[in-house]
């Protein structure tokens, strides 16, 4: 038949099945990942049940926006008096970094003293008090270097009136009385009752906890989180995760006003600074007012006037016009010359008085620019420092606009100069119009003009005064509260949902890591699918479980044990791979070997001679191995008999005078090792040996052969040919798998005959299959009950 027609190979299915051949490597060892499912679950259980649980507290606020809505539409009528146009709205990232300022965590923190905290021991867990504690504590003083590693004073309540607080790390204990001062080591302090008389609170140990003040307000400024709901909007959520619901609310109301009121504070600023500016003006100018007005008094009286207007009435027609811009000039010019000193005379950049009258527009404008930018600077400077480039920017920015302003003034004044003196100019030609005029009327009208002057400051500068007190009445704050602070009845931390998953799936991770790392650096064979996958050429004709430590680990006579009923089916085995010797007219002879040391090769011989001699069979056991005598084990006068090694050597020596019954049992007889020889290979080549295996095979049923380990010695392979059958013993959990190579190269090469392997110390849970299908079968007490299976199945090393 050709190659095309040859039938497809199936890989999915081969896939599939190593797949399940997989996880059964996993599944086999289902009680440990049901134990770590139960330990991971119970873990949990007790860290949700000690773990102090932590609510979510928020607040949203809005902040306005001043530069696009101004004041509100119920104080349009006040916009030309120039108030509620002195700050603008700052970059909302700004106001979220003044929101987390430390300066005014700090304030919230030294109001609602977040340095002290009070705590309840309870069965299952410490429980901090807030509201509901029974006593407050006000710091008088505090010495925080002293609060390093410091435990909590215990205060316990003795009456309505008297207390004692002690700390037993320190050794101090010291009675008090509500309202009076208690001096402790790092400070004073006065405690004042929270409870009512008969309260039940009063016979409980209260402990309280005195911290630092910058510590407790950095942890509660790591924790807060101030962020914007949407990109586009100034709507500010305030959020604080904390054990204590009403701690956290107020804190987050508390900041909210602490904010609104340093708004309102600076807002107020420029107000301020007008006001005060006008009052010292207005104290110039009324000592001014009442020199003139004496000075006119005393003129009058003098030269005895009484009407003189009359006089000139025609003169003063004339001339109304020209006093009226003679007077506007010497208003501004006066303004202009007090707001120059002013400026000459502010060092330290401060805001400048505004909404002074001045009729330049630009001038205006130029000095509300220059209170913004010191507005602005001020607010960021309170949560950074000098340098900060904004700052710096920000700084070079005010020096500019403050000498623009001062040179708009002076630019003003020069002006104003000019036109008075153009206006002395037409005064002149006026003057000589009324030079009929007596000199009197002349001086009169000196005086009264300057009366008229300060009489016309006076009252701009008290209009102005109360449009100032009116801005400053009608401050509204900077952050509108649209949601007060609340919180979660829900815990955020920890989450039991996620907490139990977590656990279920750690359970289930650990023994699987457990497993696959146990399985990634095992190199040996621990079942019989590790040497199929290797050989499939030498059958497994037997394997023998695991000997506990309290089990013997031989057989007895009408043994019903697992290891005996092993051996059985050895022994059934063994019929079908020696069907080929039948017509053998003596004993079978069965060579049992291994690859090294201690695999279990007399272990094996003996317990496959006890099961063939309880199957009334006739059987003898050779200690073949003339190095390293083991029969002595089982048989304690083995060691010091004459055996093989005797017999090859000595001609004269017969069989019948080494042979020794055995006291295991009456079917069986044993061949010892006899004297070590220095050179059993040589012993092994004589022509006597094959006497002996001939011989042997006519008086027995079986000839049992322990031999040298075959790796180690040629013993082994050069007497193998007289084997009907080799048992190679491979141990598991010892045997390298690498070395069942040794044996499969040593059968093709001919130098082991009959082949088949021997699984040795097999785990109850490797046994069979897997011990899938209930190979691992129990007589009499080892019935296979739910509790044995799991016994079998937990076997995991």
């Amino acid at each position: 038949m050709s190659q095309n027609n040859q039938p497809p190979v199936y890989r999915p299915q081969e896939e599939e099945i190593n797949l399940r051949e997989e996880l059964e490597k996993y599944l086999i060892h289902w009680p440990w990942f049901l134990a770590g499912v139960i330990f991971c679950v119970l873990g949990a259980f007790l860290y949700l049940r000690y773990t102090t649980p932590v609510y979510n507290t928020a607040a949203t606020i809005i902040i306005k926006d001043e530069e696009k809505k101004g004041a509100g539409a119920d104080l349009s009528a006040f916009a030309d008096l120039g108030m509620f146009n002195g700050l603008g709205t700052n970059s909302i990232e700004n106001e979220i970094g003044i929101l987390k300022s430390r300066r005014l965590l700090h304030n919230v923190g030294k109001h609602l003293q977040l340095q002290v905290r009070y705590f309840e021991d309870g069965t299952v867990r410490t429980t901090e008090l807030y509201k509901e504690r029974p006593f407050n504590i006000q710091v008088l003083e505090y010495r925080e270097d002293q609060l390093k590693d410091l435990k909590p004073f215990a205060v316990d309540i003795i009456d309505s009136t008297s207390f004692s607080i002690s700390n037993p790390e320190i050794e101090y204990s010291k009675k008090g009385a509500f309202g009076t001062p208690v001096e402790l080591p790092f400070g004073g302090i006065i405690l004042t009752p929270n409870f009512e008389t008969g309260q039940d609170k009063i016979d409980k140990t209260i402990l309280v906890s005195f911290g630092s003040l910058e510590g407790a307000v950095e942890s509660y400024r790591n924790r807060l989180q101030v962020n914007l709901t949407d990109k586009n909007s100034t709507l500010i959520e305030l959020s604080l995760q904390d054990p204590v619901q009403e701690k956290a609310q107020d804190i987050l109301d508390r900041l909210i006003y602490q904010y609104n009121r340093e708004a309102i504070e600076d807002k107020n600023q420029v107000s301020l600074n007008t006001a005060e500016f006008i009052e010292d003006r207005l104290a110039i100018i009324s000592s001014e007012l009442d020199s003139v007005e004496t000075g006119k008094q005393e003129f009058k009286t003098e030269n005895r006037l009484t009407n003189i207007q009359a006089e000139s009435q025609l003169f003063i027609e004339n001339a109304s016009e020209f006093r009226k811009e003679q007077l506007e000039v010497e208003t501004q010019l006066e303004l202009a010359n007090s707001m120059i000193e002013y400026l000459k005379n502010d060092e330290k950049d401060g805001l400048l008085p505004a909404n002074l009258g001045f009729n330049e527009a630009s001038l205006v404008s130029a000095i509300q620019s220059y209170n913004q930018t010191v507005l602005e600077r001020n607010r960021i400077l309170s949560g950074s420092t000098e340098k900060n480039p904004v700052i710096v920017n920000l700084n070079n920015q005010i020096s500019q606009i403050k000498a623009n302003v001062m040179q708009s003034l002076l630019n003003l004044r020069n002006s104003l100069l000019i036109s008075q003196k153009d206006l002395s100019a037409r005064e002149a030609t006026i003057n000589a119009q009324i030079a009929g005029v007596p000199s009197k009327e002349k001086q009169f009208r000196g005086i009264e003009r300057q009366q008229n002057i300060k009489e016309a400051l006076y009252l701009f500068l008290l209009q102005k005064r109360e449009e100032t007190s009116l801005s400053l009445a009608a401050t509204a704050p900077k952050a509108k509260i649209v949601d007060a602070a609340y919180s979660s009845k829900e815990p955020v931390s920890p989450k039991p949902k996620i907490i139990l998953l977590a656990a279920l799936i750690l359970g289930l991770l650990i023994p699987f890591l457990i497993i696959y790392v146990r399985n990634l650096l095992n190199n040996k064979v621990q079942s019989r699918g590790d040497i199929e996958k290797i050989t499939k050429s030498i059958p497994i004709v037997g394997e023998i479980p695991k000997i506990a430590r309290n089990q013997t680990d031989l057989i007895e006579t009408n043994d019903r044990s697992v290891l005996a009923e092993s051996f059985r089916i050895l022994h059934t085995n063994l019929q079908y791979l020696l069907v080929n010797t039948s017509n053998k007219s003596g004993g079978n002879i069965i060579f049992i070997t291994s690859t090294i040391k201690g695999e279990g090769k007399t272990f094996s011989a003996f317990n496959l001679a006890m099961t063939l001699a309880n199957a009334e069979k006739k059987v003898l056991i050779i200690g073949a191995d003339l190095r390293n005598p083991q029969l002595q084990r089982y048989e304690a006068t083995a060691r010091d008999q004459r055996g093989v090694s005797d017999y090859l050597v000595q001609k004269d020596l017969q069989l019948k005078d080494i042979l020794i019954s055995s006291k295991l049992h009456k079917n069986l007889h044993l061949l010892p090792s006899g004297s070590i020889p220095p050179n059993p290979s040589e012993l092994w080549r004589q022509e006597r040996t094959a006497v002996l295996f001939a011989e042997l095979e006519n008086l027995y049923d079986y000839v049992i052969v322990d031999t040298a380990p075959a790796m180690l010695v040629s013993d082994t392979f050069l007497i193998n040919k007289y084997a009907d059958l080799t048992l190679y013993v491979v141990r598991a959990g010892y045997t390298e798998k690498k070395l069942l190579n040794f044996g499969i190269e040593a059968k093709e090469q001919g130098k082991l005959h009959g082949v088949g392997y021997i699984l040795n110390d097999v785990e109850a849970a490797q046994f069979g299959y897997g011990n899938k299908y209930g190979y691992y079968y129990a007589y009499g007490e080892e019935q296979n009950t739910f509790w044995n299976r799991l016994k079998n199945r937990a076997a995991f090393w």
